[in-house]
């Protein structure tokens, strides 16, 4: 059995692969998420053994209910408790909004919102049992300020700081603390394709973030910080003073 266990869903690789790896150094074992990309999923099981720590690649769709359930079962069966949660999976559908499809609305707002749901509801009873347990979702500054042509994915993260808040008031009693990060333009799959320099100039730090940015804070908000619940944490390099 685990000492200390860390879920992270979308943790095959970029964001997600970078806070595996930020709470393994800090002692937990840890449950890695994938969709699809299986050759990446065991590259990070093997990145985080060599650190010392237990860790397993477990395949569900976040996105779906019943695979979601399922998937946390066979986390708790495996290591016999979880101590920490990263919402991260995510994608994007970008489009204009008099354009965009309900295909393209309901993938982005099941993969980034509804599976926070879906993945939290029995962590949750976990962590109720165990009287501990921290929870931190992955949301974005488009969550905050909104982005012309991301009107799902806005309306996602923006949901994502809702449910943060909201947790934080049902579950703190019971010893969960649950907060969210607001990461801005991080150098990841999503970002590759983009013309970046148009960003750095409205940056104040003059560059893009990179994951190990994120994961540090995750790792803050997971492990370090026992009296912070309810907090939405920008790590944007200042875009949106």
């Amino acid at each position: 059995m685990s000492e200390k266990l860390a879920l992270i869903t979308g943790a095959s690789r970029g964001i997600g692969k970078a806070c595996a790896i930020e709470l393994a150094k800090a002692g937990y074992d840890i449950a890695v998420n994938y969709a699809g990309n299986v050759d990446a999923a065991n590259k990070t099981v093997e990145e985080l053994k060599a650190l010392g720590v237990q860790a397993e690649a477990f395949k569900f769709d976040v996105s779906n209910h019943e695979e979601a359930q399922k998937g946390v079962e066979a986390v708790l069966e495996k290591f016999g408790r979880i101590d920490v949660l990263v919402n991260n999976a995510g994608i994007t559908r970008d489009g204009l909004f008099m354009r965009m499809s309900d295909e393209n609305w309901n993938a982005v707002i099941n993969t980034n919102l509804s599976s926070a749901f879906y993945v939290s509801q029995p962590v949750v009873k976990i962590m109720m049992k165990q009287r501990s347990g921290s929870i931190v979702n992955m949301s974005s500054v488009v969550g905050v300020s909104g982005n012309a042509g991301q009107a799902n994915y806005s309306a996602a993260k923006a949901g994502l700081i809702g449910l943060t808040k909201t947790l934080a008031k049902e579950l703190g009693s019971r010893g969960i603390r649950v907060n969210a990060i607001a990461p801005g333009f991080i150098n990841t799959d999503m970002t590759k394709d983009l013309d970046t320099s148009k960003f750095t100039d409205f940056i104040p730090l003059k560059r893009l973030g990179e994951p190990e940015d994120i994961a540090k804070a995750v790792k803050f908000l997971a492990v370090d910080a026992d009296y912070v619940t309810g907090q939405v944490l920008e790590v944007d390099g200042g875009l949106i003073i």
